[in-house]
């Protein structure tokens, strides 16, 4: 009887998602649905691994995303663009096996380095970042316990944004264009391209019963927005934005509070913030909800003495581009950003 094999999977994803539907270290982005968006959002190959074992049973995974451009290079990243991916297994042979089929595939595609966004550090990984953290926040059973937890200052911008007469409306594709406009004008400001539309169009509509927008007002004004997603006990909110001259009326408090609240609802335990860089001030922001940092790994396999990649804001060379594109015309940053954010992980 044969062993552990490990193969492309192109099928229809429900032997896939089973197999990240019963594993205890699934994450959102393990899900087949997200190789859909991907593709149809940004034309990137994806090349989805799986090890079967000897009954023919799926027992390790590993979803990669295939990225080529003059600007950024020739990479693969499991996954770009989300805060988790890597490594799913049930062994860990079967993940030696995953990592050594890895290793083929950066001879077999020229590409100067593999990036895995692990929750958990591999020994067997020498070149590894650990730049970023994720802020969780674990849920009370109710929003009454939840709101008393909060602490006091939170609470009262809360209240703030409430008696500036800013209120949170929830939906889903209807909301859409509300969010957009204010993501990417806060994209714009902060000096880095936009996704197009479509992106979220096709996160709604792959995942319409785990995913929600939330907007703010302020009368007729959308003053802030998120888009929220949810994988079994957690609820994340991976793309918020608000308008800069809002901010004095607390617009982003009310957002997370019903975002939270949201959570609640859906019997979420936990409530993941996003990614963030130790000190600074997305993350002291989170901190102050009470949500505490989750380390993320992300482990590079390197193609003959490559360097590991340093695409990043905070990259000297990316900082006159970051300041001209804050000057652009909104319209010309929404047609261009695409183009240039669909090569950036």
């Amino acid at each position: 009887m044969r062993g552990t094999t490990v193969q492309l999977y192109n099928e229809d994803g429900a032997a896939w998602d089973a197999y990240v539907a019963s594993h205890q270290d699934s994450t959102n982005y393990h899900q087949y649905g997200w190789r859909k968006v991907i593709e149809n959002s940004f034309g990137h190959r994806t090349m989805y691994l799986i090890a079967k074992n000897s009954l023919d049973e799926i027992c390790g995974v590993l979803p990669y995303v295939h990225m080529k451009s003059a600007l950024f290079g020739n990479f693969l990243v499991s996954l770009p663009f989300f805060n988790y991916g890597g490594l799913l297994c049930s062994e860990e042979s079967t993940a030696i096996l995953l990592l050594d089929s890895s290793r083929k595939m950066l001879d077999g595609t020229k590409a100067a380095h593999i990036e895995l966004r692990n929750l958990k550090k591999r020994a067997d990984v020498k070149e590894t970042k650990q730049h970023k953290v994720s802020m969780i926040l674990d849920l009370q059973k109710n929003e009454e316990d939840q709101w008393k937890s909060l602490d006091s200052k939170v609470r009262n911008q809360v209240r703030k944004a409430e008696k500036n007469g800013l209120r949170a409306i929830s939906g889903h594709l209807n909301l859409l264009d509300s969010f957009y406009e204010v993501f990417s004008r806060n994209m714009r400001d902060l000096g880095t391209p936009v996704y197009d539309k479509n992106f979220f169009k096709n996160t709604l509509e792959e995942f319409p019963y785990s995913t929600e927008v939330i907007i703010v007002k302020q009368a007729k004004k959308t003053v802030a927005a998120a888009l929220l997603t949810w994988h079994k006990e957690t609820l994340e909110v991976p793309w918020a934005s608000s308008i800069r001259e809002a901010r004095e009326l607390c617009p982003n408090n009310l957002l997370y509070w019903e975002a939270i609240r949201f959570a609640i609802y859906k019997k979420a335990t936990r409530f993941d913030f996003g990614r963030s860089t130790p000190g600074e001030g997305t993350y002291c922001f989170k901190k102050q909800w009470g949500a505490r940092p989750v380390q993320l790994y992300w482990q590079y396999l390197l193609r003959n003495g490559a360097a590991i990649p340093e695409v990043s804001p905070h990259n000297p060379k990316y900082r006159l581009a970051i300041q001209a594109w804050q000057h652009l015309p909104l319209m010309l940053t929404n047609f261009l950003g695409p183009h240039i954010v669909r090569c950036i992980p």
